[in-house]
Formats: C-alpha cells, structure tokens, sequence
C-alpha cells in the first residue's frame, strides 16, 4: 500500500469508527469506489488498534477506576463498587462477540465484503436506530446497568461482524433500547471495542510480524498512529455532539448512503467518481 491510501483509510477510521455509520463497511467501499486495492481485512483490523489507542487515552479516569475497583477487591466480582462493576459488565458484554469472532475466523469474511450487505445493512440498522433512540427513555446510567443489559449489548455487538451494521451503532441502538442516556451508551459502546478490537488486532500484528514481511509491518504501523490521530478528534466531537443533539443526522446518512449502494448494486444506476 501507499502512504496515500493508508492516510486515507486511516482517516475514514477515524472517523467512522466512533459514529454509527459502520467503519469496516466504508473501509471496504474505499477500495471499490476510490480505485485503490482492496486492502484486505488484516489492514481493516490494524486501523481499529489506533482507534482503540484513543479510546483508551480518553478515558483514562474511567479505566483508572476500573484497576482500582479490581484492586481493591482481591479482583473478585463487587457490583457495589462502580469501577469494578464497569469491568465485570465490560466482560460480560464481550463474550459474545469472541464466540461470534471466532465462527467468522474460521469460516472466512470475504464473502461479507461486498456492496448488497452493506447498503441493506446500512438501511435496516439505521432505521432501527432512529426508532429506538426516538421512542426509547433517557433514564438510565451506566452505573444502573445489570448482567442481563451487558449481555445483551454484547449479543448486538455480534452484528457487527457483518459490514454496514456498524459495531458502535449496534451497540449505542441496543443501550438506547434499554434506556440509556445518549452519551452513556455511546461511552459504553466504546470501552466495549477495547477488548474486541485489542485481541482481534493482536492475532493480526502477530501474524503480520511472523510474515517478516517489513513493508506491511511498516504500513501497519503508519496506519495505527494515523487512525489514532484521527479517532482522538472523533470521540471529543461525538462526545460534545450527544450533549444536545440526536442520532438523527447518522440515520439520515446511513439510508441515504444505502439507498445508493444498492442502486448501484443491482445495476439501477452506476456510481462514477
């Protein structure tokens, strides 16, 4: 790959890693619409490793909490303890989709990459969403969560393996559903990637490394430190945006987007850059 094209997707990462517009899903129409190769899903992992970087920066505070509740607790589970109750229900929630990463591992995700699922996938989680950030409460924190609400945030976590579903938009869609404030399910959503994200990239640098490959080492490490750069500034615009506005503008955009994926999908209309 060329410095170009891994600036590029790692600013798209950036980007849409923490909005619920699904990264994975425009990383893979990157290639097919800017004229790049496909840089193949071992490139889409390493990208997350930055994002996840920037997610634990910014919340230092929360993780710090989360050490010290363990700590403090001999490392047992203590549900009165706010930062030891933080990383139990972080667990939880995580199981799932190491159980649903690992089916896909096996079977391959090629068959994934492609414009049809991602436009329907786009649309359909979109809707859902909207429905579920409009109609839903606003009641609860963070702090209020069970072992019932983790799990099954972690199960629509599991959607997103599939690209155009967008792992933060199903996750932030099922903690609405549960009636979460905003910023608290997007918060949550997000320390939820760390231990997905940081294990999945893990097993790729390993592989990447033990390839001895030292251009796509290389690459790889150019694309974790741009992707970091970019994610810090989107979690502090998302976080300031949730204050006072909805989801609403990233529905629009995902149906939009969808609906013009899968006119070009089924031949209807050609898309031309």
């Amino acid at each position: 790959m060329t410095t170009i094209q891994i600036i590029w997707l790692s600013l798209l990462q950036g980007i849409t890693e923490f909005l619920p517009i699904s990264s994975s899903g425009h990383l893979i129409l990157f290639s097919k619409f800017s004229g790049f190769p496909d840089q193949g899903n071992a490139t889409d992992v390493v990208l997350h490793c930055g994002s996840v970087l920037a997610i634990i920066i910014y919340f230092i505070p929360d993780l710090w909490r989360m050490i010290c509740g363990l700590w403090k607790n001999k490392f047992l589970p203590n549900f009165k303890d706010e930062g030891n109750k933080l990383f139990y229900l972080l667990v939880i929630a995580t199981v799932p989709a190491l159980l649903a990463g690992l089916c896909i591992k096996i079977y391959g995700t090629e068959i994934l990459r492609n414009t049809k699922l991602i436009g329907w996938n786009l649309i359909v989680f979109g809707l859902l969403l909207w429905i579920f950030d409009h109609y839903s409460m606003t009641v609860l924190k963070i702090k209020n969560m069970g072992v019932k609400d983790a799990l099954l945030i972690g199960f629509a976590q599991c959607f997103a393996l599939f690209p155009g579903t967008s792992r933060s938009g199903a996750t932030v869609t099922m903690g609405r559903l549960l009636g979460l404030e905003r910023r608290e399910a997007a918060k949550f959503s997000m320390l939820l990637a760390i231990p997905v994200i940081v294990l999945a990239g893990a097993l790729t640098i390993f592989e990447i490394y033990h390839s001895g490959n030292l251009a796509e080492i290389s690459a790889a490490l150019s694309g974790i430190g741009y992707s970091f750069i970019f994610s810090i500034g989107a979690i502090y615009i998302l976080m300031v945006w949730l204050k006072r506005w909805s989801f609403l503008p990233f529905v629009i955009y995902r149906v939009v987007l969808g609906i013009i994926l899968l006119l070009d999908a089924y031949g209807i209309y050609e898309i031309k850059f």
